[in-house]
């Protein structure tokens, strides 16, 4: 058969649903501070809850998000269902699906009154970080606050036209022992995020790859000091 008779690479057009889970408090104010939670490699929306409600204020309202891509992973009790962000394959799109999600999850809680737009906080771990900074460098007006925990930074921070610097806090914490990441690797992330965020503080841990309840306490503290100042 022909080579020129194989064509490759061809697409359609496909609806998928994605998953998340929403608290909204009693008695809050409306509208309200929003925290999204966006879970690792391998986790789900249920675990990232957990973690948010662990450090969110009390009057906030949570959306934990969760991944498109489901796979089986190895745990103490056998193999578990977890969920992953994007892949090597074609990560661009894996990232404007993200940045979709994000955004339509924000808007459908704006329409209705249970969130402030101007109040809005991204809270990631792990595989979710490099994501999240990809979503604030691009979406520049979004986000009030943004928390990353042990996690990379975008492989294009240098080299994407459409990156420019946010004026969203931001608090990016790691640890001294981490299975994925070296040393140097975090020291370079935190050198460049620096360098491109106006607002940034950083944080190093006695830490594996993981959250720690240090790193609850101290993101805790960040949250809560935006209610106490006043600036939301």
């Amino acid at each position: 058969m022909a080579d020129e008779n194989l064509q490759t690479d061809l697409t359609v057009k496909a609806e998928i649903e994605l998953y998340y889970d929403v608290f909204v408090p009693e008695d809050i104010t409306k509208p309200a501070p929003l925290l999204i939670a966006v879970h690792g490699y391998g986790a789900h929306k249920r675990y990232m809850m957990r973690e948010a409600r662990l450090v969110a204020p009390d009057n906030w309202v949570i959306a934990a998000i969760q991944a498109p891509h489901p796979h089986y992973r190895q745990t103490a009790d056998g193999y578990r269902i977890g969920f992953g962000w994007l892949s090597d394959h074609k990560p661009e799109q894996h990232v404007r699906l993200h940045h979709k999600f994000v955004l339509d999850v924000i808007d459908k809680l704006a329409a209705d009154g249970t969130i402030d737009r101007t109040r809005i906080f991204i809270y990631g771990f792990s595989q979710a970080c490099a994501l999240n900074f990809r979503f604030a460098f691009t979406h520049r007006e979004v986000l009030r606050g943004v928390i990353g925990v042990c996690g990379g930074i975008p492989g294009d921070l240098d080299t994407n036209p459409f990156y420019k610097p946010f004026s969203a806090e931001t608090f990016y914490l790691y640890g001294d022992d981490d299975e994925f990441y070296t040393q140097e690797q975090f020291r370079t992330f935190n050198e460049k995020l620096s360098a491109a965020i106006p607002s940034y503080r950083a944080q190093h841990y006695t830490a594996k790859h993981e959250i720690t309840e240090e790193m609850r306490k101290d993101i805790k503290a960040f949250l809560a000091s935006f209610s106490e100042s006043g600036t939301i």
